[in-house]
């Protein structure tokens, strides 16, 4: 049977359409679209009318899909910025009215759960080499921290490229000492959602989501986008931090130019890679394997009634 994920996010809407058998999940169609629902929450506390209506927009496209593919069971899961906003559950409620689609606001520890599901979908279980998983969004950062199938530690922080670049990177090209302030910010954030030992004890890392999925595709210059050649690619510290470097002496439109980088997400990826080279630093990695395997794995596996639920 075929069965389709919603991932409506603070900073895109994605869709996953698989097919379903006893002991697999086979991938259909994806697709991804920036929808920056999260814009204005960490100010104001509510989901805007346009920001909703930009991910109306797109379901109405991913409907469409979801029909083409006779799909038996739709859900979606919502995360930072719906559970963060005061009109959070209406919207959800809309989501389910328009489109038949069964919405799911996930507490953090549920959005990380989900995610190293997705994962570590294809690991060895036997595997018991501690894992990171890292997952950097648009309203939140989750950390998770497993062994084999077993999550050990999960955190989610208020650490996301939205709600970091809403809050310091004022100007274009962002200034050294707007990105001095989000460094400290996300680095104290970090630090006080994980103990040192959990930290000391990761051996790998697995990043998942668009930060890291756009830096691996910026690192190999791939125009059009490959998922296969992003999928396995190990970004080392020396080449995040100098992509940063790069990104961060650009204006908005000279980065919505750089190869490998969709030109929706050059707002935001500057804070992207911020947090993600200060979590590498807090973990010691030297480098950190990135994924295609993500929540919506996750999700197809424990939310559509798949073996693992």
């Amino acid at each position: 049977m075929n069965v389709a994920v919603v991932d409506i996010g603070s900073n895109s809407t994605r869709l996953l359409i698989a097919e379903r058998s006893d002991d697999a999940i086979t991938e259909l169609v994806r697709d991804s679209n920036v929808t920056r629902l999260g814009a204005g929450v960490d100010r104001d506390g509510r989901l805007a009318e346009d920001a909703m209506q930009r991910v109306y927009t797109v379901l109405d496209g991913y409907r469409e899909k979801i029909e083409a593919h006779s799909c038996e069971s739709a859900v979606a899961v919502l995360t930072s910025a719906v559970r963060d906003s005061a009109n959070g559950e209406e919207f959800a409620a809309e989501i389910h009215d328009r489109y038949g689609i069964e919405p799911h606001i996930l507490t953090g520890d549920e959005e990380a759960q989900l995610t190293y599901l997705g994962a570590t979908s294809e690991r060895d279980p036997a595997d018991r080499t501690r894992t990171l998983v890292l997952d950097i969004g648009g309203g939140s950062t989750e950390m998770v921290i497993g062994e084999g199938n077993e999550v050990r530690f999960h955190v989610s922080t208020q650490a996301g490229v939205v709600r970091q670049s809403e809050r310091h990177l004022d100007d274009d090209p962002p200034t050294a000492a707007q990105i001095d302030a989000l460094v400290e910010d996300v680095a104290a954030i970090l630090t006080d959602a994980v103990p040192a030992a959990e930290r000391d004890a990761v051996g790998h890392g697995i990043a998942v989501a668009g930060t890291a999925t756009s830096l691996a595709a910026i690192a190999q210059s791939l125009e059009p986008y490959d998922p296969d050649r992003v999928e396995g690619y190990r970004v080392r510290a020396a080449e995040c931090e100098e992509i940063l470097t790069r990104l961060a002496a650009m204006g908005l439109a000279e980065r919505r130019e750089v190869a490998g980088l969709h030109p929706d997400r050059a707002p935001t990826i500057v804070a992207g890679l911020l947090i993600f080279r200060e979590v590498l630093r807090l973990f010691g990695l030297d480098e950190i394997e990135v994924s295609e395997h993500d929540i919506l794995r996750g999700a197809a596996r424990k939310l559509t009634g798949h073996l693992d639920k």
